[in-house]
């Protein structure tokens, strides 16, 4: 019977570059915030190989990974993405961003909308 080859879950976080640090990746774990194979797990020492599946928070969306390979380094972001498969379903499209609103009642008025609100009004002095 083969050995699986394993490694530690903090450990393979920061290598596939879900953390900018072990130390936050290490926090998220320990927090309870991680699933291995639908499990929850509070330690970063945890092993895990290929095949296992994790699901853990990342900003504000829920990432599902599943492991293709446990890794030697943390290298380049194309080194990393070969070590697992995206199983998270696609994010909704966000709503586009509304344009500045113009003086319409709304915002503030510019400098020629309030020389053209000067003229219009009556005089007030007579």
């Amino acid at each position: 019977m083969e050995k699986r080859e394993t490694i530690r879950l903090d450990k393979w976080l920061w290598y596939a570059r879900f953390f900018k640090t072990r130390g936050l990746a290490t926090k998220t774990v320990t927090g309870g915030h991680v699933r291995v194979n639908s499990t929850k797990v509070s330690k970063a020492a945890t092993s895990v190989g290929a095949g296992d599946v994790l699901t853990f928070p990342q900003g504000h969306h829920i990432r599902v990974i599943r492991l293709v390979g446990c890794g030697t380094r943390r290298g380049p972001a194309p080194e990393a993405q070969g070590l697992y498969e995206d199983l998270s379903p696609p994010e909704a499209p966000k709503d586009p961003v509304p344009s500045v609103p113009r003086f319409e009642g709304k915002g503030r008025p510019t400098k020629k909308d309030r020389r053209m609100t000067d003229l219009s009004r009556p005089d007030m002095l007579e």
